[in-house]
Order: structure tokens, then C-alpha cells, then sequence
């Protein structure tokens, strides 16, 4: 028997029925990923599979004595206590005597007969073991047991609240973004947690690699209907994509046949005298299945505004250290050249700075020690993770221009209204506050607002929270596509892997070290280092042996100390003879002055190619020469 079956469930809220007399059964021990757009209803499917509301219309039936455990996206109110207690909360009053047994603080206390009854029917093995378990799921999340639950912030809520689902064991787990607010190292150790586990899993997540690697099972919720695909995440997506083409194609020869019956019955007279009252009537069916399709939500349309191209230097580091307090560094060794056009990831533990470090190369912070160089012409557009660039008070429209109906996208002048509609706002959505909206359409405004300022480097900070993938695959296209700079912070592994062209990985200690291409490239990276430094240790024998190490030559180290500087001289040079060449009446000089300009135009790029060249082959001679002399016994 199914531990849990649906039988033509009927769920609306004013509108289109989020669920339209569906069926839906889950088996034990699969784990099924539930996918679908942003605001078709996977929470309220949730919500209503753990009974927090009856269905308008139908049954559901579970298994006698089922226990359900669910993580909402939206936190619970009336939580707090030690985060022993919250993760301990879903066993009931045995958590509440683990709580007691522990020395961790409990708001509530267990009557002498309750505590005995469970003393009597629990052997110390049982018990050792259930506290192990939640003592063991804590630490995984970096979470203190002996903290308290209401003096966190939210995303540190948000783990007690997943801890606390995962501790209570039961028979089917239900997870609501599950990753949001956790970073890489914890969502690779819940991935395996939860594939070692024999519970029932269904889970609404947007990270997808966290889909493909842990489902076993996707079901779509798409216009009130649930379709079942039998199968892993890789196989839906190219189920999905010919299933798609197939209605589409169908749709379009029902619509061509309509057309059709229609010419033909405007004839009027014929029809009447052939009497085809068969074909009237099937033509009337053909115009009320047209009337009753649920058209797919539309397609998100993003286009950033480009500003003019900052020069070939965005920025360089070197020996850059940052610390909020004199004796605690959280950014250590950073060294990185950043260049026009070039995609960087970061990406690290959650607070060890990565905020920090874009603030840093941004210039809105200033290093300890070490020199940051930022070139010319950058024109930054930044998205904020936590999102305070939006006024929660003013409309969704007044948010992208609060003084006018119109703005200039590209140089075109184009309605709010309309504008926003290409970011899945309606007319009337683009009336609401801002603070009426859900996380994803709180995320699209921000990304809405974002591109409408001209930019030469976009800066994302955690832009792919509550995103739907969908718009992430549109983002990811825009930011592949986009001719600028792009510093991108994410814990999205898959956004990492199909965006960024190096990464700069922020470890425990604050050590920023640098990888090319995303996050597989990194992983594959690290684990070669790793080898090659346990190789190195094997060989080395216990005695000192004084060897010859490449190393920069005095004069060697004042040319790179002098490289950002005359790099930056030419990059002005470039600029001033640009805007010189940009001038109306410079082509009506003589034909030689025309042509010695377009001449040192090509010299200077060259120059800079040489200097850019030069200065990664000094910064490779001296990354060499550290590396051997951490590298001796």
C-alpha cells in the first residue's frame, strides 16, 4: 500500500485551481523531486499532504499511524529555546526528556510519571543513540546546540528548522527549499545524508544538481495538473522539452482545423443545406477545448544594459588582507588579476567573507594590507542578497522608476508596466508593495531594477535564491552573453559550473585561492593539489635539503610593483584618444593625423596585451617561488 494517495483533489484560491482533480500516490523509500514555476502551488501541495488544510474537493488517505515531518519554506512562528530543544521539538516528549537528560535548556518540563514511563519503555542504548543523531545533524549545519533559536538570524533559523525536521525520523519527509541559506559544504553533506536514508523523501528545491543527483522521481505541477515522469532529473528535462513541442504542435493543428470549420460554416447556406449537424457540433467542441487550455505561465525576459567597456583592467589584488577586528583576518593571501570580460565566481563557507571580499574589490572597503588597483571606466551594477535596494513600502512599479511611467532601456524608451510584464509581473502586480511579494518575485524585481541601470561589471550577491529554473536558465544565458565583467557569489552549484570562467574559493581560515572554471573545475583542481602535496610530504625526507627555487630578481619585483601603473597610463591614453576619435570634426583633419591615430590605437592594444602578458608570467615566477618555500621541511 501507498503511504500516501490523493484521489481527485480539487485546491483554489480565488482563480485557476492551483489543483484540478488530480490523482497522486507516494511509494515508500522514493525520493521524488517536485518541480514546477514559481506560484503554480508545490508549497500548498506541501502544506495540504501535511494536513495544515483540507482540500476544496476529494480525499487523501494515509497509512494508518504515518508520521510526516515538514520543512515550509515560510518559518513558524512561536519558535524559540535552545537549538538542542528545536531540533529535539519533533520527537515529542521524548525530545523534550533528551532536552532534560542533556542539560540544555527547555521551556517546558515533563511530569515524573511521563519521564519514568519513557525511562522504562527506552533501553540507554535507544536514548544515547537519538541524542547522537541530533547532536550529529547540528554540528553538520554549524549550528551550537546551546544557542538560542530567537537571537539568530534568519538563515541560521532556517538550518535549526531543517535540523529539527531531519532529527524528528519520520516515515516521510517533506522539504520546501531545503538549500536556501546553506552554503556548498553543507548542501553536499545533506545530499548524502539524505541518499544514505531509507525515509520517503519529496522535496521542492531550485538548485539542480541537488535534483539530479538525489531524485528518484519527478512529478510537475504545471497548470493545475500533475504529471508523473517516472524518472530521474536529466531524463524529465528531455522528456519535458518534447513533450512541450508536442503540445505546442498539437495546439497549433487544432487551431488550423478551427479555422477550417469556421471558413466553412461562414458559408452559412451550404452548411445548412448538407445538414453536417455532426460537424457544427464538433466545431463548437473544438472552440470550447480552445477556450479552456491554461496557457503556460510566460517566459521571463531579461536584457541587461550595457554601459560603455571599462578598460581591459578591472581590477588587480595583491597580498590583500581584511579583518573586522584587528586580531581576526577573514580575508587572507588574496591575489587576482581581473580583466575585462572574465566571469568570477566565490564562493566559501557561509560567513567566512565573501560579501567582504566583493566589497573589497569594489573599493567600498579598504584592505589592512596589500594593494587593490581598480582600472578606469567601471561602471558597477550590483545586486544585494539581502535585497535592501527594494522599498517594501512603495509598489512594485515605483520601485523601478518612483518619479515617472517610462524608462530608457538601451536607449528606448519603454513603459514600467510593460517592462516589468517581461519579468512575469501582471499590470496589477506591478500596483502591489513590495512587501505583499513572494521571495522569487522579490528576487525577479531585484533583478528587474538591476538591469535597468547601464553597467560594464554586474555584481551578483546570492542572486539564484527562490528562482525558478526556468529564469535561472535565462540568467545564466544573460550573464554568459553579457559583454562586461561579472562577479558572481552563489551557492548554486550548477549556476557556478555554466557561468563563471575562474573561482576564487574562500577556505575556513580566509585563504582565497584561485581555480579556473567553475565549481567541478575547483573540485578537480583541489583534489590534484591535495595529491600532489601528500606525494611531496611522502618524498621528502626529515632532513633539510637547501635547493635552488625560481624567484623574482630585485628588478624583477620593482617591474611588477610598476606594471598596474602603466597599464592604467596606457588604459587613459586609450580613453582620451577614443573619445578624441568619437569627435565630430576629427575626420575632416588631414588623411596622415586620421590615420597615426588609428595606428597608435592598434599600438596601445598591443602595448597592454604585452604588459598583461608580462605581468601574469612575473606573478606565475613568484607564485612558484612561495609555493616551493611552503612546501620545505
Amino acid at each position: 500500500m501507498a503511504l500516501l494517495t490523493m484521489q481527485q483533489i480539487n485546491m483554489a484560491f480565488g482563480g485557476l485551481p492551483l489543483l484540478d482533480k488530480q490523482d497522486f500516490h507516494i511509494e515508500e523509500g522514493q525520493k521524488m523531486g517536485l518541480v514546477g514555476r514559481n506560484g503554480v502551488g508545490k508549497s500548498t501541495l506541501l502544506h495540504l499532504l501535511n494536513g495544515d488544510f483540507p482540500p476544496d474537493q476529494g480525499q487523501i488517505m494515509r497509512r494508518q499511524g504515518l508520521k510526516v515531518s515538514l520543512l515550509p519554506q515560510e518559518h513558524p512562528t512561536g519558535v524559540s529555546g535552545s537549538l538542542y530543544q528545536v531540533a529535539a521539538h519533533g520527537l515529542g516528549k521524548l525530545g523534550i526528556f533528551l532536552t532534560e537528560q542533556h542539560g540544555y535548556a527547555a521551556n517546558e518540563l515533563l511530569a515524573e510519571d511521563e519521564r519514568q514511563k519513557i525511562m522504562a519503555d527506552l533501553d540507554e542504548n535507544k536514548v544515547w543513540s537519538l541524542h547522537q543523531n541530533i547532536t550529529s545533524i547540528l554540528t553538520k549545519l554549524k549550528l551550537d546546540p546551546k544557542a538560542r533559536f530567537e537571537t539568530l538570524s534568519g538563515g541560521y533559523q532556517r538550518r535549526a528548522l531543517l535540523a529539527r525536521t531531519l532529527a524528528a525520523g519520520p516515515d516521510l519527509l517533506m522539504l520546501d527549499e531545503p538549500t536556501n541559506h546553506l552554503d556548498i559544504e553543507s548542501i553536499t553533506w545533506l545530499e548524502s545524508y539524505l541518499a544514505q536514508q531509507t525515509t520517503t523523501l519529496i522535496f521542492i528545491t531550485h538548485d539542480r544538481m541537488f535534483l539530479r543527483n538525489l531524485a528518484t522521481r519527478i512529478v510537475e505541477l504545471d497548470r493545475g495538473r500533475l504529471t508523473d515522469w517516472a524518472c530521474d532529473y536529466p531524463t524529465f528535462i528531455n522528456r519535458k522539452e518534447k513533450a512541450r513541442e508536442n503540445e505546442q504542435a498539437r495546439w497549433a493543428r487544432q487551431d488550423r482545423k478551427i479555422v477550417e470549420e469556421e471558413t466553412w460554416l461562414r458559408k452559412g447556406l451550404k452548411a445548412r443545406r448538407t445538414r453536417n449537424e455532426g460537424r457544427v457540433r464538433a466545431l463548437m467542441e473544438m472552440r470550447e477545448q480552445r477556450s479552456q487550455r491554461r496557457q503556460r505561465t510566460g517566459s521571463v525576459s531579461m536584457l541587461a544594459q550595457e554601459a560603455e567597456r571599462s578598460g581591459k583592467l578591472v581590477a588587480t589584488a595583491r597580498d590583500i588582507s581584511f579583518g573586522y577586528e584587528p586580531e581576526k583576518q577573514i580575508i587572507k593571501q588574496l591575489k587576482t588579476i581581473i580583466l575585462w570580460g572574465d566571469k568570477v565566481g566565490i564562493v566559501g563557507p557561509n560567513g567566512s567573507g565573501k560579501t567582504t571580499l566583493l566589497r573589497l574589490l569594489l573599493g567600498s572597503l579598504t584592505p589592512q594590507s596589500g594593494e587593490i588597483k581598480r582600472g578606469a571606466r567601471i561602471k558597477p551594477a550590483y545586486f544585494d542578497q539581502l535585497r535592501q535596494t527594494l522599498d517594501q513600502e512603495k509598489t512594485v512599479a515605483q520601485n523601478i522608476n518612483p518619479d515617472a511611467d517610462t524608462i530608457v532601456i538601451n536607449g528606448r524608451q519603454k513603459h514600467v508596466i510593460s517592462y516589468l510584464k517581461d519579468f512575469l509581473f501582471s499590470a496589477q502586480r506591478a500596483q502591489s508593495p513590495v512587501k505583499t511579494l513572494s521571495g522569487g518575485e522579490r528576487n525577479r524585481l531585484l533583478l528587474a531594477k538591476l538591469f535597468t541601470q547601464p553597467s560594464n561589471l554586474l555584481v551578483l550577491d546570492e542572486p539564484t535564491n527562490d528562482l525558478d529554473t526556468d529564469t535561472l536558465e535565462l540568467l545564466e544565458s544573460l550573464l554568459v552573453e553579457y559583454n562586461g565583467t561579472v562577479l558572481l557569489v552563489s551557492h548554486d552549484r550548477a549556476f557556478i559550473n555554466n557561468v563563471v570562467t575562474s573561482t576564487l574559493v574562500i577556505d575556513s581560515k580566509g585563504v582565497v585561492t584561485e581555480y579556473a572554471g567553475g565549481y567541478d573545475d575547483w573540485l578537480s583542481q583541489s583534489k590534484s593539489r591535495e595529491k600532489e602535496n601528500n606525494s611531496s610530504i611522502k618524498k621528502t625526507k626529515p632532513r633539510r635539503i637547501k635547493q635552488a627555487q625560481p624567484k623574482l630578481t630585485w628588478k624583477q619585483e620593482r617591474e611588477l610593483e610598476d606594471l598596474p601603473a602603466l597599464l592604467e597610463g596606457l588604459e587613459k591614453e586609450q580613453a582620451d584618444l577614443e573619445q578624441a576619435m568619437s569627435a565630430p570634426d576629427f575626420y575632416r583633419q588631414e588623411g596622415d593625423q586620421v590615420a597615426k591615430a588609428k595606428t597608435r590605437l592598434e599600438e596601445l592594444e598591443g602595448e597592454m596585451e604585452s604588459l598583461l602578458e608580462r605581468w601574469e608570467e612575473l606573478e606565475s615566477i613568484q607564485k612558484a617561488a612561495e609555493e616551493a618555500k611552503n612546501g620545505r621541511v
